[in-house]
């Protein structure tokens, strides 16, 4: 994302308040954060965020949106890690594995996780303009869904809640239109 005079400091994403994946703001702070955090979980898990996997994790902490496997192929080739697909699969499989990224189906892409290592039930609110992804708590959500299933009989055993609309930068762009 490009920095602009009027970009806010972040000091937040870490701590995930959803808004700032719609706002313009220089994020490297926390994304660090995020990287540490990302480290440690690999390590509690007894894997290795090698530098493949670390770079790409990297790519989708500066995207802001969601990228596609042949996006961050395209960025690793750029920085020397290969040209083949499994290079950016691999890496993609891994953080995802982890809990390090999600995979957005709707999208057929990937974001990085903004809570590695802890539990959660996060929904993904996708700007159908921009393309900008914010990973929002759906605890209660998840919750309700489990709750009306288990009365059914029905044991819920993965869920992804992805919601497409317009974020608050395109909203006034899609009344224009």
């Amino acid at each position: 994302m490009r920095e602009t005079s009027a970009a806010k400091a972040c000091t937040g994403c870490a701590d995930t308040d959803p808004a700032l994946a719609f706002a313009q703001h220089d994020h490297s702070h926390c994304a660090q954060a995020l990287l540490l955090r990302a480290e440690a979980v690999a390590d509690a898990a007894g894997a290795r965020l090698t530098p493949v996997r670390r770079r790409t994790l990297e790519i989708l902490l500066e995207a802001h949106r969601a990228l596609g496997a042949y996006e961050v192929l395209d960025r690793l080739a750029a920085d020397g890690f290969g040209k083949q697909p499994p290079v950016a699969y691999r890496a993609l499989e891994f953080l995802v594995e982890h809990g390090l990224a999600h995979r957005i189906r709707r999208l057929n892409a990937f974001a990085a996780c903004m809570h590695p290592g802890e539990v959660h039930a996060p929904a993904f609110l996708i700007c159908r303009l921009c393309g900008a992804v914010a990973e929002a708590p759906a605890g209660p959500l998840r919750a309700a869904l489990d709750a009306k299933a288990a009365g059914l009989g029905f044991v819920v055993e993965r869920a992804n809640i992805e919601a497409l609309g317009l974020c608050p930068a395109c909203v006034g762009k899609a009344s224009c239109t």
